[in-house]
């Protein structure tokens, strides 16, 4: 009985206001600005000088390596990273939207029966430690984020050197297919492999993504072409966000959008529970029907003449 409801967010600007990676910046005097700049000069650099082309959503994590072998992050590794996440400032209400939506599920006697819950997960392009060492760790039932692997220095310190694992915005959508398997409890499972829709853990139509912004609509597209829901967050009064996720809803790729406040009783968390509830709902009378179908068949005596 895949009965699951899977909440999956995104974290930088969704979760979070700002980025995971500006607690590096202030402990090591780095300015932000500058190197996003530099980032982003980076594709065009590497196409005039090499003529190769890179990935620019995970290039930035090239050049934390740069920065960390010639000094500029030193000592940073994997340890490091992780202690950054108790550093990040979490929009209100975050994580205890968290819990509250999965006690919503599991405290309501009526779905019991069922066996209806709710798992959350995030996948990020950010990196996976950072998340980890955050508040809203403990909440996640699974984190799809970029890794970093070490070297051991001369000194015996360990450092970041090479990247292992990498999410973009177009591969947050195998993420998602990965939820949809069950890859993350069933890692024998290929995510390639054909499996029908009925024999999946999670299905796509009891998905909700949740996303801050245009980058995030190749996952957007995936989850609600398959009957799922998408809502979009933006910050406080940012007019442009504001006009950026009320473009994505005008052309189909949001179901709905609202301020970054997931307090209880903000429009963020009366739709998110709201939705949450309408799935259970459906899941619950979807079994009840498919119980009843069945019984329908159950042979019974015969009158006597």
């Amino acid at each position: 009985m895949a009965n699951i409801i899977a909440v999956i967010w995104d974290f930088d600007r969704t979760l979070i206001d700002g980025y995971m990676q500006d607690p590096i910046f202030d402990d090591y005097g780095v300015d932000p600005a500058a190197f996003w700049r530099e980032v982003n000069e980076l594709p065009g650099y590497y196409r005039r000088e090499q003529g190769v082309k890179v990935n620019k959503d995970t290039i930035y994590l090239n050049h934390f390596i740069r920065y960390a072998k010639e000094g500029r992050f030193k000592g940073l590794n994997n340890e490091k990273l992780r202690s950054y996440g108790s550093r990040l400032k979490f929009y209100p209400g975050v994580p205890e939207i968290f819990r509250r939506t999965r006690e919503m599920i599991e405290n309501d006697r009526s779905y019991d029966k069922f066996e209806i819950k709710v798992e959350h997960y995030i996948v990020s392009t950010g990196m996976t430690p950072i998340i980890e060492g955050s508040p809203v760790a403990e909440f996640v039932d699974g984190v799809w984020g970029c890794e970093l692997i070490e070297d051991e220095q001369p000194d015996g310190s360990r450092v970041i050197s090479e990247i292992g694992y990498t999410i973009d915005n177009t591969t947050k959508t195998r993420a998602i297919f990965e939820i949809n398997k069950g890859v993350n409890v069933y890692p024998e499972i290929d995510v390639n492999a054909s499996m029908p829709e009925e024999v999946r853990r999670v299905k796509m139509k009891n998905m909700i993504y949740i996303a801050d912004g245009p980058s995030d609509v190749p996952a957007f597209s995936v989850v609600r072409s398959n009957g799922g829901s998408t809502f979009a967050i933006y910050p406080k009064q940012d007019f442009r966000a504001f006009r950026q996720v009320e473009e994505l809803r005008k052309s189909g790729r949001i179901d709905m959008y609202a301020e970054a406040d997931y307090r209880e009783g903000t429009q963020a968390y009366m739709w998110i529970s709201g939705k949450i509830k309408e799935f259970a709902d459906r899941i619950a009378k979807d079994e009840l029907n498919r119980i009843t179908e069945s019984a329908t068949g159950v042979p019974k005596h015969l009158n006597a003449d």
